[in-house]
């Protein structure tokens, strides 16, 4: 599989006026997190729980910032309450990078069921997303970027093992 070096990506986001980063760490995300704590042009905050990081993302929207949170799709069960009472019916946008451990029935036991149900998920709430592969990095941001810029909505990337350079 090919990868996304973690600096090109993050690198990329704040160019697209990204600043604000938050989120709960997962492994796959590992390289990602490092290169936002090394970074003077954005912001990265860890949240203790994921519907907590959907907060700080709406109070960073509100006060200007265009925000992303950094999660595994365990945490997707966290903060689909939050995401349907307060982003998708106020018009919040933020940029979810999801992890997607469990696919394919390969991981850890307790990943397993959240991998074959994530994606179900995100459509049940009326959630776009796209899975992010190095071919299609251009593409989906654009298609990220209007639903964020014109529709105010969330837009998930789902992220496979092994796209990013990981860290640990």
């Amino acid at each position: 599989m090919l990868s996304l070096t973690s600096q090109a990506f993050i690198d990329r986001l704040i160019r697209e006026n990204f600043k604000f980063f938050t989120g709960v760490p997962c492994s796959l995300l590992s390289g990602l997190i490092s290169h936002l704590e090394e970074v003077e042009e954005a912001k990265y905050i860890p949240s203790v729980r994921e519907d907590a990081a959907v907060g700080l993302c709406a109070g960073a929207y509100l006060s200007g910032s265009l925000p992303v949170l950094l999660m595994q799709n365990s945490g997707l069960g966290y903060c689909l309450n939050a995401f349907t009472s307060l982003n998708l019916i106020y018009r919040i946008p933020v940029l979810v990078i999801m992890s997607w451990r469990g696919q394919g029935g390969k991981d850890a036991p307790e990943h397993i069921i959240m991998g074959d149900i994530d994606q179900k998920l995100l459509e049940t709430a009326g959630m776009d997303y796209a899975i992010l592969k190095p071919d299609n990095c251009d593409q989906v941001l654009a298609t990220a970027m209007r639903k964020i810029n014109e529709e105010k909505l969330p837009y998930t990337l789902v992220v496979e093992k092994g796209l990013f350079d990981e860290r640990h």
